[in-house]
């Protein structure tokens, strides 16, 4: 069993909690590399949850170190558009790991999707 497997298997069987389960899949995705609200929730086992999966990352204690802006919508488009300093932060922090962020603020998920399922 791989570590996603061991985490769904704990969130299972109630052994870790939805925020925790959700900040350890985040806190896998490697540099460089995206995934979507519903990915997320997929590894998860729970692929009707992406709203649950934002949630959780908005309730994201100060300090955490989990990488948050690697999370885009499904469209690939950064999350944190509205938000006038988290968007431009997600843009930035991802343009650093080298992800390019197109003029509409997309990403290209074909190019940037992590893929663990594999």
């Amino acid at each position: 069993m791989n570590d996603i497997d061991d985490i769904r298997a704990a969130l299972a069987a109630g052994d870790l909690g939805w925020q925790a389960a959700v900040f350890d899949i985040v806190g896998r995705i490697p540099p460089g590399l995206v995934l979507g609200y519903k990915d997320v929730g997929v590894l998860l086992g729970h692929p009707r949850r992406a709203r649950h999966v934002g949630f959780a990352l908005a309730a994201l204690p100060p300090g955490r170190d989990v990488p948050w802006w690697r999370v885009l919508r499904s469209d690939g488009s950064v999350a944190m558009q509205g938000d006038p300093e988290r968007g431009p932060e997600q843009a930035a922090r991802l343009t650093a790991e080298g992800v390019t962020i197109s003029p509409a603020g997309r990403v290209s998920m074909r190019r940037f999707r992590w893929e663990p399922w594999r």
